[in-house]
């Protein structure tokens, strides 16, 4: 049972915003996982995030990168500096003894024998709660962003499937006002511009070359809100769009590409910068052809995206990709379709149909049927399974489902950490690892009080 006591401000000038201070847990700071933790926070920033006593974390692959000191706060401290004895910071100067308690009304929760991380970010993702974000619909749009933000996912982007131009364009100018709003962070275009050959869930017949002047109109149709678009660069037009998508300020990502080892490093040198779910879509790690698994893994400049569900990958592969990559260029992402969240049953994915049974997503007509049509898989999941089976340190987990993501996307001076000064997003995991409570931008979503 959680506790909770709140503490009321005194009489006299007028009282600062209610803060909530979380108290007693294992909180994992960009420095490492403390115990008895303390994250305060204040309307919808966390204020500090520090640590009460730092060591090792008892169990199996839970305590890599345990801090030495007290914990870790953001650089958006005052101006005074806010430097306590044990080096933490809070944003408003305070030190890390007084912060949240004497100033203003505080509700205290007492979160011991749990962990507070940073929310999740999900660069990809196409649906869930039986939405999808290709049905160009604030209303889908917005049930799909609710659905995974119930799993912990407090910032994601907007992933479309293959379609006609003219409707992946009038999707975006949908999306767009969402993330104008504030509830996306952005849109990823994933196709139409990838191979026939490793087309995967995507409908054969509206696949196209990545001529740059169509990649031009759906970044222009997003009106600043595209941040991602997955093609083939082997394609003709793939590298001058490449380049295109990069001094667009638009990352270029390598997938469902049957590219071989050099043309995949060419896609590099021209700007590409993210791998689009590796392995996954792609030819496979052969000892003569290394294909773009090996030309991405290897380079320091690409982030890879894994899916971490158990059945796109392999332990082994996901093991392998971490030890070549590690923690700071793996994002991990969900691709889920609208089943996420959802029971077993016939979802539509963009214009193909899917049947979910036990889980796993397939095309169930035409050409391509027996894909594998994305996942189920929310970031909860991922980061349990990750901890729990694939044996990760939390902080890797964490860096893989936070840090690294909101590194890539350009939003880790918001969100992506435990940080004073950044928005207050995070989850409250049970010893378990499953979900206690979710807080975005100061706000509850799940009241770890109350579930």
């Amino acid at each position: 049972m959680v506790g909770r006591t709140t503490r009321t401000a005194r009489t006299g000038p007028a009282a600062p915003a209610a803060r909530t201070v979380l108290t007693g847990a294992r909180v994992v700071l960009p420095t490492g996982v403390v115990e008895n933790g303390r994250v305060t926070v204040e309307g919808r920033h966390i204020v500090e995030a520090v640590g009460g006593t730092a060591g090792t974390i008892g169990g199996a692959g839970t305590n890599s990168g345990a801090a030495a000191d007290g914990g870790a706060s953001a650089g958006d401290t005052s101006a005074n500096g806010g430097a306590s004895a044990d080096g933490s910071t809070s944003a408003d100067g305070g030190t890390s003894a007084d912060s949240g308690a004497a100033d203003g009304s505080a509700t205290v929760l007492d979160l011991a024998g749990h962990w507070i991380v940073p929310g999740f970010v999900d660069m990809h993702v196409h649906g869930g709660g039986g939405a999808s974000f290709s049905a160009g619909t604030p209303e889908e749009a917005l049930t799909v962003a609710r659905t995974h933000l119930r799993h912990g996912t407090t910032t994601m982007l907007a992933s479309t499937v293959t379609g006609d131009l003219d409707d992946l364009a009038r999707q975006a100018a949908a999306l767009a006002e969402l993330v104008e709003q504030g509830e996306l962070a952005g849109i990823h275009f994933e196709g139409p511009f990838i191979s026939p050959h490793r087309c995967g869930a995507h409908q054969p017949s509206l696949l196209r070359h990545p001529d740059p002047a169509d990649v031009r109109k759906l970044i222009d149709a997003a009106r600043g809100a595209a941040k991602m678009l997955t093609l083939a660069p082997e394609l003709p037009g793939g590298l001058d769009s490449v380049r295109l998508l990069a001094d667009s300020g638009v990352i270029a990502a390598v997938g469902h590409t049957d590219a071989a080892y050099d043309a995949a490093l060419e896609a590099v040198e021209a700007g590409a910068t993210v791998a689009t779910h590796l392995f996954n879509a792609m030819p496979p790690l052969l000892h003569r052809e290394p294909g773009p698994v090996a030309a991405l893994l290897e380079d320091e400049r690409v982030t890879v995206e894994l899916i971490n569900d158990g059945t796109h990958l392999h332990p082994a592969a996901l093991g392998l990709a971490f030890r070549l990559a590690g923690a700071d260029r793996v994002a991990f992402i969900t691709d889920a379709m609208g089943a996420a969240g959802m029971s077993d049953g016939t979802y539509p994915l963009g214009p193909m149909e899917v049947e979910v049974t036990d889980g796993v997503a397939r095309i169930s007509t035409g050409p391509t049927a027996g894909s594998i049509a994305g996942s189920t898989l929310t970031l909860d999941r991922a980061f349990a399974r990750a901890v729990t089976v694939d044996g990760l340190s939390v902080p890797e987990a964490v860096r893989a489902l936070s840090a690294t993501p909101a590194r890539v996307l350009g939003l880790d001076d918001r969100v992506g950490s435990l940080e004073a000064g950044k928005d207050a997003d995070l989850v409250v995991l049970g010893e378990d690892f499953g979900v206690v409570g979710v807080m975005r931008r100061g706000a509850w979503v799940i009241d770890p009080e109350v579930g």
